[in-house]
């Protein structure tokens, strides 16, 4: 193996030289930061989740870095820290739709931006607060994190790098052609199914079978129901299930929920109580953070947050100041969930602080919506900043610098977040409608921002009380829990892991369990939010994923090797690397497409 040269090309500054970090973070600006952000704004619009920028970044960013040696891993993580935050905050365009589909009247575009951006400077102060308890003190694996440092680790082995690079390429061009098929021939010669749903795939073959089959399952029962919930009034006659089975979805994921933070909790408790101490050795210089002015950042944006809320957008500071207060729960909630699960439930929290906003008498639908979306925006960017600081803590990389890049990118990050808003439902009018009310448009399966759906749900159930809705939640809750406490309790059972373990029939009992009889509630949740097709897409991605890897991995024997020997991390398989190149290309197609219809309708 040949490592990368210590010492840069002429043409590249020295590390640690303020011409270093305005390249890295031009990178991050100008190319990955954009190429994440539009990938998560098309992924919102089309499913309603987003597979977080780290890993692409990482890998594509390395391409510069490399040439810094093992040192450039550092720079890598600076760069993939930017670009996550601005393509987080893209993500967040969603938002922009939900109140077109509310019929709210949209504030002025430097309004949106402004207020974004101090949500994010906010978030990402929260997240950097619980840092110290949940990266270095309970150690939470944050399963991103974790990629993205083995990603960065190879930065010496240039087949590796070279081998991620050209995966990634073929899945992106694989996306861009299929995607574009279906927007340029679905007029003449129907819909082209399979390209249609090219992000689909892609993103069903980056978690996997156990993960995509139980949407498919979840689909199947919420079809089979639709007779009965039209009958019992929880549906009218031709609405689709997910208009009721979204709010039994959420109450799954706030069951399980329930269970991983209790346990979380009872083992810090208990290593609290054991009286180990903290640590054994000095705090290593890139771990120093200045506690005084993480503070005062916190208090200043918090205050700043509140000021631009109620004075520029007129929200009542009562309700302002309530969400704020929330954001320092959730972000820890989700935090804990993000490093179990690599799940951010951030959709989760934004209906629940509605739910505690109407339980306090709010009614106005715009008051609730934009205040709840503190906390949405707060959760995501927090995530990030815990995630990346997990990468950042197995890097030995310096966390003030890395807090300064994630700061930058939210900048660029709202200004894309209305752009891309404004940007996409221009070019596919499609998005502009309401779900809720229009069900039946022949283009609406292929974008079925359901993240969209839940949020508009749940802000219209404050002046459209239906007292079912609080018991499709707590039916869902009681699923939730049942079903995480028995996978917990089963998989802790040694017999029942020994059997998985030890033999094909095993195996596939241990599969079919995972993914059919007793699947995770963040998996099956997913069928909820989505009409049945798109499950068997999603679930289409996950069974071809899960099928050659076992096909790869019987051919070789073991695992795929790196150079060196050691096995790669998941996030770097040739699937979870094809099917993120594929979301890619969906997404710069998409892109093309809706400027090419921009260009059209003004010439």
């Amino acid at each position: 193996m040949s490592n990368a040269p210590h010492s840069p090309p002429s043409w590249l500054p020295k590390v640690n030289t303020t011409g270093y970090y305005v390249l890295l973070a031009a990178i991050a600006t100008l190319i990955l930061g954009p190429l994440g952000g539009v990938t998560a704004a098309y992924m919102n619009f089309s499913l309603g989740f987003f597979v977080g920028g780290q890993v692409l970044a990482g890998i594509l960013g390395s391409t510069i870095t490399r040439f810094y040696g093992a040192e450039g891993k550092h720079g890598a993580n600076y760069i993939q820290t930017m670009s996550a935050s601005i393509a987080g905050l893209s993500g967040m365009a969603v938002i922009v739709q939900a109140m077109v589909w509310l019929g709210m009247p949209a504030p002025p575009t430097w309004q949106l931006v402004l207020y974004f951006t101090l949500i994010g400077f906010f978030g990402v102060g929260v997240g950097m607060l619980y840092t110290p308890v949940l990266v270095d003190r309970m150690q939470l694996t944050f399963p991103s994190g974790l990629a993205v440092a083995n990603i960065l680790r190879a930065l010496t082995d240039p087949k590796l790098l070279k081998r991620s690079v050209g995966q990634l390429g073929a899945g992106a061009s694989v996306g861009f052609a299929g995607d574009m098929a279906a927007n340029l021939f679905a007029a003449p010669f129907g819909a082209v199914a399979l390209a249609g749903n090219m992000t689909t795939i892609g993103a069903g073959m980056i978690v996997g079978a156990r993960i995509t089959i139980p949407a498919i399952v979840v689909g199947l029962i919420g079809e089979s129901m639709v007779p009965y919930l039209v009958e019992i009034g929880w549906l009218r006659e031709g609405e689709p299930f997910r208009k009721i089975f979204f709010i039994i979805a959420l109450g799954t994921i706030l069951g399980a929920a329930i269970v991983d933070m209790s346990i979380i909790g009872w083992k810090f408790a208990q290593q609290l109580r054991s009286g180990r101490p903290a640590a054994t050795e000095p705090e290593a210089d890139w771990k120093k953070v200045s506690s005084g002015r993480l503070y005062a950042w916190v208090g200043l944006t918090g205050v700043a947050l509140a000021l631009v809320a109620s004075e520029v957008l007129h929200l009542p500071l009562g309700y302002v100041l309530l969400a704020i207060g929330l954001v320092f729960v959730f972000v820890m909630v989700n935090g804990i969930s993000l490093g179990i699960s690599d799940s951010n439930p951030i959709s989760s929290a934004f209906v629940l602080t509605v739910m505690l906003l109407a339980g306090l008498g709010l009614v106005d639908p715009a008051v609730a919506f934009l205040c709840a979306s503190i906390v949405l925006i707060a959760c995501s960017v927090g995530g990030d900043m815990q995630q990346d600081r997990s990468t950042g803590w197995r890097l030995g990389t310096n966390r003030t610098i890395q807090f300064r890049f994630q700061v930058a990118g939210i900048v660029m990050g709202a200004i894309l977040c209305v752009a891309f808003a404004k940007l996409f439902m221009q070019a596919f009018p499609v998005l502009e409608l309401n779900q809720h009310v229009v069900t039946d448009h022949p283009e609406a399966a292929k974008w079925q921002s359901a993240m969209t759906y839940k949020f508009v749900g749940a802000i219209t159930g404050l002046t459209d009380k239906k007292p079912f809705v609080m018991t499709a939640l707590q039916i869902g809750v009681a699923i939730g829990l049942v079903m995480e406490l028995c996978r917990k309790l089963l998989h802790a059972w040694g017999a029942y892991r020994r059997f998985t373990e030890g033999s094909k029939a095993g195996f596939v009992t241990g599969f079919m369990v995972d993914a059919v009889v007793l699947p995770t509630p963040y998996a099956s949740s997913f069928g909820g939010f989505v009409d049945f097709g798109t499950s068997l897409w999603f679930g289409l991605g996950g069974i071809i994923a899960s099928y050659s890897q076992t096909l790869e991995e019987g051919a070789r024997g073991k695992a795929p090797a790196a150079a060196d020997g050691e096995e790669l991390p998941a996030d770097m398989s040739t699937n979870s690397l094809v099917g993120g190149g594929i979301i890619a290309g969906a997404a710069l197609s998409a892109l093309a497409y809706g400027i090419y219809k921009l260009l059209d309708a003004v010439g």
